[in-house]
């Protein structure tokens, strides 16, 4: 393989392998996609419901764990990350969400501008192909990312909308139209009940490009900088180090962790921060690592007898041990769930006009212990914090085994998103408590009948929230001394060949799942790259 290469693109994720293909499409430049893990070529990352053989398997997950959350009890949450051929699109939960017309309309107001809903709705629908005939005015069908629905969705999935009716949230059939609002069923990136990556719909059809390298196994250790210009990348691949030499530009798709992570590895980030781990300072940019933000998420979940829902029993083995066969000869049954088939959005009376909770419904048990997979049958609610106002950062320390990412999160920093997340826990209890589910009501193992006061829930989710895995914001872009990369470049302020194309970049976190915005971002980046060009 050439050692000197057009375009270096760190991070074959959601971002990154929509940049790979579009820089790629000029035979006459060389692009190396670049990714830390391995293949997809897995039936569990190809089968939706494989994804809990996803998450804590090192073999497709970084596995990372944040530091202890002093508003947490300090606890350490988990946060996964995709290491493989497509990212965190391999891992995830294939949900199609892009965020709502008041989230872009809040990035341009804040400085970014080109960025408001009107300026992204056109990249999100030329990257679509929508297979369920939804409204051409939001979505697109001639792109290559397969936007479908659920094959077989389980239908307390549709219980769980029509509870929603019942307490005042409007059945939506496209999240991504006018309006947010109300529940339904999440259209998915799938391709007849099998995921669709960004690595699937990207690179895949056109891997055999001969200007294009696909370099898995490759972990970026250092950007080599002179003169504010990426001359080189180092790597290490299958234990042995690589230079690869830029000609143009280097870009950092490796995501909301690593791409921060790396910068402040290189030289770039806090000066006082980098001094004091021993990195050499090659641009002081105190924005590196900053304005991190997730969405924070408590649970709700009930057992029940109902061999209805999804679960692990005796009584369910019929079922489970013909799912395979009903799977690969029909595309049907229990192996097509993604576990959260429905979900929405709604408002607690924290709200402005727009949705400040966002439910994943699992027609299945979720167990009250933590683990995976848990004995017996249920149900259950995740509620999240869309617009959260605690901020954390990432930092790098060096210890004796190398680097290590610190992630702090100073989830409830602010006291607003705690007061909000538990509004939403009591929106989401009024769903469960609709006549709807009483053929399937069980007893609700958490948070558990005994909590219910504010301070007694606000005691759940310190000891229980976690998150959705939306991590973004660590490298924002903008005009303000924290920024981190121009809105209308992505450049790397002070850099002049460095770029960013991930979740970092967004100044505010969007309202729902981020894989759909992350390709937005990747194709925005190209669409600069190529006009420079």
């Amino acid at each position: 393989m050439a050692q000197s290469f057009d375009y270096i693109i760190i991070g074959a994720g959601s971002a990154g392998c929509v940049l790979a293909n579009r820089l790629s499409k000029n035979p006459a430049v060389s692009v190396c996609l670049v990714e830390a893990g391995g293949s997809d070529k897995d039936l569990r990352v190809k089968v939706p419901a494989g994804i809990l053989a996803l998450y804590g398997n090192k073999r497709f997950d970084y596995c990372y764990t944040g530091v202890p959350q002093a508003e947490l009890n300090g606890r350490r949450i988990p946060v996964n990350r995709g290491k493989m051929l497509g990212g965190s699109s391999g891992i995830n939960s294939m949900v199609y969400i892009r965020g709502s017309r008041a989230d872009y309309d809040r990035w341009e107001n804040s400085g970014c501008a080109g960025w408001s809903y009107d300026d992204v709705l056109p990249v999100f629908k030329s990257l679509e192909r929508n297979r369920v005939n939804q409204d051409a005015e939001f979505h697109g069908f001639d792109g290559e990312l397969l936007v479908d629905d659920p094959r077989d969705p389980n239908q307390l999935s549709e219980v769980f909308v029509s509870a929603g009716e019942s307490v005042g949230l409007p059945n939506n059939t496209d999240f991504n139209a006018s309006e947010q609002f109300g529940l339904g069923i999440y259209n998915v990136t799938q391709d007849r009940g099998s995921r669709f990556s960004s690595y699937t719909a990207f690179i895949n059809p056109v891997v055999d490009r001969k200007n294009l390298s696909v370099l898995s196994n490759a972990s970026l250790q250092q950007l080599n900088i002179e003169d504010r210009k990426v001359v080189s990348v180092r790597l290490v691949v299958a234990g042995e180090v690589q230079t690869l030499t830029c000609n143009r530009e280097v870009i950092l798709s490796a995501g909301t962790i690593n791409t921060p992570a790396l910068l402040l590895q290189s030289g770039i980030g806090p000066e006082a921060e980098l001094i004091a781990e021993g990195v050499k300072p090659v641009l002081n940019l105190p924005g590196v690592g900053k304005n991190l933000q997730d969405h924070i998420d408590g649970m709700i979940t009930v057992r029940s007898s109902s061999r209805r829902t999804l679960g692990l029993s005796l009584a369910n083995m019929p079922a489970i041990l013909s799912s395979p066969i009903n799977y690969f000869a029909r595309k049907r049954g229990m192996l097509t769930t993604n576990y959260v088939e429905a979900g929405g959005f709604a408002r607690t009376r924290f709200a402005d006009e727009q949705p400040d909770i966002q439910f994943h419904f699992v027609p299945g048990y979720r167990s009250h212990r933590g683990k995976l997979v848990e004995y017996g049958h249920g149900y259950a609610i995740h509620t999240c914090v869309l617009q959260p106002k605690s901020r954390g950062d990432i930092r790098i320390s060096r210890g004796a085994n190398g680097v290590d990412i610190q992630i702090d999160n100073r989830f409830f920093s602010d006291p607003q998103d705690s007061a909000t997340l538990v509004e939403g826990i009591r929106v989401a209890r009024s769903i469960f408590a609709a006549q709807h589910f009483d053929t399937y009501r069980g007893v609700e193992m958490l948070p558990g009948n005994d909590v219910q006061s504010d301070d007694e829930m606000l005691d759940y989710l310190r000891a229980e929230a976690l998150t959705v895995y939306h991590p973004a914001g660590s490298c924002k872009m903008g005009i303000d001394d924290m920024a981190v990369v121009a809105p209308d470049s992505l450049k790397v302020h002070g850099m002049q060949n460095l770029r960013i194309a991930d979740a970092s970049i967004m100044p505010y976190l969007i309202s729902g799942n981020t894989n759909a915005p992350s390709m937005m971002i990747g194709q925005r980046a190209a669409t600069m790259i190529l006009n420079d060009a």
